[in-house]
């Protein structure tokens, strides 16, 4: 895999169907032990709550698992799940706390309120693409830095730091794609004088929706 999508960060929305209130809990997760310490969060501050269901799903193994928590089977956690799945998700958890209003929803109505309150709790939290990059590093004069500060960025990189001694030094990470269309424009821009140096590979954010 050498890009996926998450979530940005934790977030929650909710809204009431006839009088039931559904709150939607979202949060980035990159193992089953955050999954669970999350959904065990959400179910301690709502302890009072009729039901605390929940999805998940991790890149690591493949995992999926969802909870009823108590609703009739498939009427809310598959409907959480579903709707991770369909956004493209994954090291994502979900959890659905539902204050009970005193009318039935009947089978229909829980599929559609459960899946609308994931759907609305993701899309507070916001969607990223995360790509797996090259982080670099180069070394240069002062009188290459504006341009070459420049250039990465331009050809799809992030800078991540820059520090200033007898040279410049500029860590960065790129794209594998990205990088072999930079080095012939860094060679291009520096008449062959600087080299980069590729200190590792990691998952970084690229986009956001």
């Amino acid at each position: 895999m050498t890009e996926y999508k998450t979530l940005s960060g934790a977030s929650q929305d909710e809204f009431t169907e006839k009088r039931s209130r559904f709150i939607g809990y979202a949060r980035p997760v990159d193992s089953e032990k955050q999954a669970l310490a999350f959904i065990a969060e959400i179910r301690s501050k709502h302890w009072d709550a009729k039901h605390n269901v929940y999805a998940y799903c991790l890149r690591e193994g493949g995992v999926c698992r969802y909870s009823d928590d108590g609703e009739p089977s498939g009427t809310a956690g598959m409907p959480v799940l579903s709707v991770i799945q369909k956004s493209g998700l994954t090291d994502c958890a979900v959890v659905v706390t539902r204050y009970f209003g005193g009318i039935l929803l009947g089978g229909g109505g829980l599929v559609r309120a459960y899946g609308h309150a994931a759907s609305i709790g993701i899309a507070a939290a916001g969607i990223v693409t995360m790509k797996m990059c090259l982080i670099c590093r180069l070394v240069c004069d002062y009188n290459q830095y504006g341009r070459l500060n420049s250039l990465i960025p331009e050809c799809g990189g992030s800078v991540r730091d820059s520090s200033f001694g007898e040279s410049v030094e500029i860590s960065f990470c790129m794209s594998r794609e990205d990088f072999g269309r930079f080095q012939p424009k860094l060679a291009d821009a520096t008449g062959g004088s600087v080299k980069v140096d590729i200190v590792g590979e990691e998952f970084v954010s690229t986009s956001a929706e």
